[in-house]
């Protein structure tokens, strides 16, 4: 593969996103790693380039573009406000495999409250119009209705916490709903360890354990024994509502499809009405640009492998070929800009494609 034919038809999707209306920006290389890390959490460790500067304390390789982005607009941006970004971005793989280490990145974003759905609509109408040559498959998910149906859940705020903070990890996600809805039995190393808190205060246990060792205080596992014995005596969510949990997990159907088994689930679940809603808006908005609502593939579990900053719509484009990463891939990140906007926010959505790919499917490169 030529860099010459990647930049090239980098430098064209750039134009055709600007042409659209976006301004151009820029974004640093190196990016202060607190930043991410207090966004993603420890585990984007594993997937990205960290080193230390002497003066600015610990920095990153861009993994994306968009929290820079982000920054700069909730500084200093008017709205609405479109922007493009071309550049490198740099992701850290532990097999070898399809996927590049580092690699050129073209993206979108749209920072726009007063039609969300309408945004929605425009940046992955955008993007497939875009990649129409290709004859890629769009899937689409919304991350929001999975989020509302956890929110919805009649249990804990932790119970409900946990089951958040795992969205984006699948496995750990479905291992906990099954444990809260009581159809896995609790591991035999947690049922000892509850055996002995039983018995004996949190405080009563450390002193008998000896010295500390370790970053952690002694408040902090106190509250950890604490969390544990609440979670051990809270009662297990209801049939019907971990019922709705699997239901909507296994949706997949096309979209306009999908909506009328959405809005049944929200008659069980009525805390899903307005995400249900929306995505009923969202619909209507992509039909209105043109797309085939009858037909493009909806997934209600999409998203959950992806970046952990989207918290509504998602939707990625794939070449025919399973061994290749996304084409493109992109979402709503409401939350991010409340995060990273000192106390604005305003919703957003972006989306991405690699020009890498884009010059292999054409055979260019």
């Amino acid at each position: 593969m030529t860099k010459a034919a990647v930049r090239a038809e980098a430098e064209a999707l750039f134009a055709a996103f600007q042409a659209a209306g976006a301004l151009p920006v820029e974004a640093d290389i190196l990016l202060p790693a607190g930043t991410l890390l207090d966004l993603y959490g420890e585990d984007i460790r594993a997937r990205a380039y960290v080193t230390s500067d002497p003066l600015r304390g610990e920095m990153m390789l861009r993994p994306d573009f968009t929290v820079p982005v982000v920054q700069a607009h909730m500084a200093e941006g008017a709205e609405p406000a479109r922007y493009t970004y071309m550049g490198e971005v740099f992701r850290r793989q532990e097999h070898a495999g399809p996927r590049a280490s580092e690699y050129l990145q073209v993206g979108f974003e749209l920072f726009d409250r007063a039609e969300p759905e309408a945004a929605d609509a425009e940046v992955f109408a955008l993007i497939a119009e875009l990649l129409t040559p290709l004859g890629l498959q769009a899937a689409t998910g919304d991350i929001g209705i999975l989020m509302a149906a956890v929110r919805g859940l009649s249990t804990t705020e932790k119970r409900k916490a946990a089951l958040l903070r795992h969205v984006w990890r699948p496995t750990r996600f479905r291992a906990l709903l099954d444990r809260f809805a009581g159809r896995t039995p609790v591991p035999e190393a947690r049922l000892r360890l509850l055996d002995r808190l039983a018995g004996a205060s949190a405080g009563a246990l450390m002193e008998a354990a000896g010295p500390a060792i370790g970053l952690r205080e002694p408040c902090e596992i106190e509250a950890r024994a604490a969390a544990l014995i609440e979670d051990a005596e809270a009662a297990p969510l209801g049939a019907e509502e971990a019922a709705v949990l699997d239901d909507l997990l296994s949706l997949e159907a096309p979209a306009a499809a999908a909506l009328g088994r959405l809005e049944a689930l929200a008659r069980r679940m009525p805390a899903l009405e307005p995400s249900v809603a929306r995505f009923g808006r969202r619909l209507t908005a992509l039909a209105t640009r043109g797309i085939e609502v009858e037909r493009l593939p909806f997934y209600a579990s999409h998203g959950q492998s992806s970046l952990e900053y989207y918290d509504g719509f998602v939707f990625s484009f794939h070449a025919a070929d399973a061994g290749l990463p996304p084409v493109s891939t992109g979402g709503r990140y409401d939350a991010l800009t409340a995060v990273l906007g000192q106390g604005r926010s305003i919703p957003a959505i972006g989306g991405v494609i690699r020009p890498g790919l884009v010059a292999r499917l054409k055979g260019l490169a």
